[in-house]
């Protein structure tokens, strides 16, 4: 079986080129590459791509992430978020083949406190909610599809938020962190192996495909995750001006950005653990995995 994953140099990608691996044979491509086209900037290059592989299964990890610059350049980011993914169904559907692709809790406005599930009514608030919805309705034509909503996603490999805040404690006396959007930090190889296995049951199953939330056990607020990280990484014995008393909670309108963000990030998972038999350990599980692996 061959599997044609996009966006194999993301945080998701690099982890699924791991998860994916024992399920078949796994052509990874990045916007730059070369053999074969996988920028999404390019769509007749993508179609012939997915023609000239013929793969069983599409992964689409590729996508316009930078929700800031997404407000700068809309028609990019529908180009990357929508429109490409729409080329991924279509080809999926002409080749009778399933497409996976992650979507984002920045579909939701973030309103009230419960967890969002998935027949509530999304209502973006930025350039990039509303290309990924868009994206969502695109996927959903193909009939054999899974998309995957997810919330916070991080990742060991290259920058994060985690780095950051042991970066500016090792330079500050006090950190200001927003504490009114509340989320659930999830990380890329989570996220890749939930892929794996609910991609390997529903090619058993193809009554499973759909839509569904996935996302870490329990919540907190990115002031919480600077505190944990910074009280892990204080008792790793790493030197840090800032502990975790020294971090200040700010609302979200104290640090105004370009583009508006949910406050309420919370995704019901119970449609995806009762779906795949799957369960979905507490955030605070591989965080503390990835700081001790940093401290190290």
């Amino acid at each position: 079986m061959k599997i044609l994953l996009f966006g194999k140099g993301g945080q998701v990608g690099w982890e699924l080129q791991r998860s994916l691996l024992p399920l078949g044979d796994l052509i990874a491509l990045d916007f730059d590459s070369t053999e074969l086209c996988g920028s999404f900037a390019d769509l007749d290059g993508i179609a012939r791509t997915i023609r000239t592989v013929r793969p069983a299964v599409i992964v689409n990890a590729a996508a316009h992430t930078a929700v800031d610059r997404a407000e700068a350049e809309p028609a990019l980011a529908h180009t990357l978020n929508a429109d490409a993914p729409g080329v991924l169904a279509r080809e999926a559907d002409a080749l009778g083949a399933w497409v996976v692709h992650y979507s984002t809790d920045y579909v939701f406005d973030g309103s009230g406190c419960a967890p969002w599930r998935e027949t509530d009514r999304p209502a973006p608030l930025s350039v990039y909610g509303r290309t990924k919805l868009a994206g969502e309705g695109a996927v959903a034509r193909a009939s054999r599809h899974l998309i995957l909503r997810t919330s916070w996603v991080y990742a060991a490999r290259g920058g994060n938020f985690a780095r950051t805040m042991l970066r500016l404690a090792a330079e500050r006396d006090s950190l200001r962190v927003i504490d009114d959007q509340v989320g659930a930090p999830t990380s890329a190889e989570l996220l890749a192996d939930c892929t794996a296995h609910a991609l390997r049951a529903a090619l058993d199953r193809p009554a499973l495909a759909g839509l569904y939330h996935v996302a870490a056990a329990g919540e907190t607020s990115w002031h919480g995750y600077a505190r944990h990280v910074i009280a892990r990484a204080a008792a790793r014995g790493q030197p840090l001006k800032a502990g975790p008393d020294n971090i200040v909670a700010i609302a979200t309108a104290e640090y105004p950005t370009p583009a508006r963000r949910p406050l309420n990030s919370r995704l019901d998972t119970c449609r995806f653990r009762q779906a795949f038999s799957l369960t979905l350990p507490d955030w605070r599980v591989q965080v503390d995995r990835m700081v001790d692996e940093i401290c190290a």
